[in-house]
């Protein structure tokens, strides 16, 4: 006789509502006891984005727990794929225009067949306390969490949710800069030197496309620095370890933007397919409308795109699989591979 065991109740979703009202959005919470609360519509998004974080910082689950919550509601939230598979990750899934907001778990099989979704990376915040009266030997800190490659890839991921699809390259390597580079008040200080090693067509219109935006605000500039806050509560969820970001900024900026790209856009692009590609191997595939939108361009465009890279020297070739609608490419001499960082000497 076989046992059967009650399954506990494990629910790792989360969902929020933007209603529209006389005085302005109202949040709707399934998961609070209250009936909503009224919102600042030039806040209304980063209330609901830190809104769903404090749900899932409250309600802490170990990772053996943890299961594909689409897959125990029949995978109606994407297209049929081959199952579930891979580590179980929180997705931020995007519904109704923006109406509709869910936080949930997923395994990166369903993640990756997801539309209008993000993975929002997790940091374990660690916290150790010294015995008084001892003392402990100062050592180097350890990089905590996945690699600069990843940070970036993930960083970019979540920067094609948070940016209109109009937005320019320009405006999309600032907006990766700032993100990464920024304190735990949400704030940075960009200096001058960043801004010309990133080589920008137009940086004054590129900082006026990102202040519409809502997602920063510039303020006065100094000498040797452009002041911003930034105004995404989602922001300070992406790995929260400023020295690591700061690493990963580094990476991005100097590690996988290759000179032969001449405008913003090719090296925008050529960052998106690096960041995919594995340390071990020079050819990968992705979804091609999830490049198109961290490119900020149209996806009938990225085949001409693709094309430049591979007249620079960038990409080797490029195909299209038409059948699952992705890109596969193999990068070319041109490509630059990102420097030996700390994370590859541990």
């Amino acid at each position: 006789m076989r046992l059967c065991f009650a399954r506990p109740g494990v629910r790792r979703t989360w969902t929020v509502e933007l209603r529209p009202q006389p005085g302005g959005p109202f949040l709707v919470c399934r998961q609070c006891p209250y009936g909503g609360r009224p919102l600042v519509g030039s806040t209304a998004r980063a209330d609901l984005l830190a809104h769903l974080a404090a749900h899932a910082r409250q309600e802490p689950l170990p990772a053996h727990l943890r299961i594909c919550q689409c897959h125990e509601r029949g995978c109606r939230q994407h297209p049929r794929h081959r199952g579930c598979n891979g580590p179980i990750r929180l997705l931020l899934v995007r519904e109704r225009g923006g109406r509709r907001w869910r936080l949930s778990d997923a395994c990166t099989a369903c993640a990756a067949a997801t539309s209008q979704a993000a993975v929002v990376p997790e940091t374990t915040l660690l916290s150790t306390t010294t015995p008084s009266g001892q003392t402990r030997a100062r050592r180097r800190r350890c990089p905590r969490g996945p690699d600069s490659q990843t940070r970036v890839r993930e960083m970019l991921t979540y920067l094609a949710t948070a940016l209109p699809g109009e937005i320019g390259a320009d405006a999309r390597m600032i907006a990766l800069q700032c993100a990464l580079r920024m304190n735990d008040s949400a704030q940075v200080r960009l200096p001058y030197g960043v801004l010309r090693s990133l080589r920008l067509e137009s940086a004054v219109s590129a900082w006026r496309e990102l202040d519409q935006t809502g997602l920063m605000r510039t303020y006065p500039t100094t000498r040797r620095a452009v002041a911003v806050q930034l105004l995404d509560a989602g922001l300070l969820t992406q790995h929260p370890a400023r020295p690591d970001r700061l690493r990963a900024a580094d990476w991005a900026l100097r590690g996988a933007c290759p000179a032969h790209a001449s405008t913003p856009l090719l090296r925008l692009a050529a960052l998106s397919l690096v960041v995919r590609t594995a340390r071990t191997s020079d050819h990968h595939a992705a979804e091609a409308e999830h490049v198109a939108r961290e490119c900020g361009v149209p996806a009938a465009a990225l085949p001409s795109l693709l094309e430049q890279l591979v007249t620079a020297g960038v990409l080797l070739n490029w195909q299209a699989v038409l059948d699952t609608g992705e890109v596969s490419w193999r990068l070319g001499p041109n490509a630059l591979r990102p420097y030996p960082t700390i994370e590859d000497a541990n």
